[in-house]
């Protein structure tokens, strides 16, 4: 049972779309990897530099997540940030912990300029291999211990 109730879902029937990715069995675009956690960018930006904070373990909702991981996560969420803020020089950087697109926990780290560009259906589905390899890089090259390219 966990702090929700009986309805356990942390362990998953099959792979979830981001473990293929973690397992290298899914092309990702690291900018940083542990032993608990991962981040790397998304193939549907909302805005250019757009990128998922998750754990390494399938856990489907964010509330069960255990808290030193939360913390880990939203520490790493912050540090690339700062990094998305030297790199891209957005307004802001939003934070979003929505759950609905993939069952494994994620935050998205968004450089926006605005509160409208929090919305994912302006995410772009179309984002060429060569843009998102320069956002994953220029986040890298602002993000001491990244992963390496």
């Amino acid at each position: 049972m966990n702090e929700r109730g009986p309805d356990d879902t942390a362990e998953m029937p099959q792979p979830t779309l981001f473990s293929r990715i973690i397992d290298g069995d899914l092309p990702g675009r690291f900018v940083w990897r542990d032993p608990d956690k991962v981040a790397f960018l998304t193939i549907a930006p909302i805005r250019p530099g757009h990128v998922l904070v998750v754990p390494v373990e399938p856990i489907d909702h964010w509330l069960d997540v255990p808290g030193g991981l939360w913390a880990d996560m939203g520490d790493l969420a912050r540090r690339i940030g700062v990094a998305q803020m030297a790199a891209f020089s957005p307004n802001r950087i939003g934070l979003i912990a929505a759950g609905l697109e993939v069952p494994h926990c994620h935050l998205h780290v968004i450089p926006i300029e605005s509160e409208a560009d929090l919305n994912f259906a302006s995410a772009d589905t179309g984002a060429s291999g060569e843009s998102l390899d320069a956002a994953a890089q220029a986040i890298r090259d602002h993000l001491p211990g990244a992963a390496p390219a």
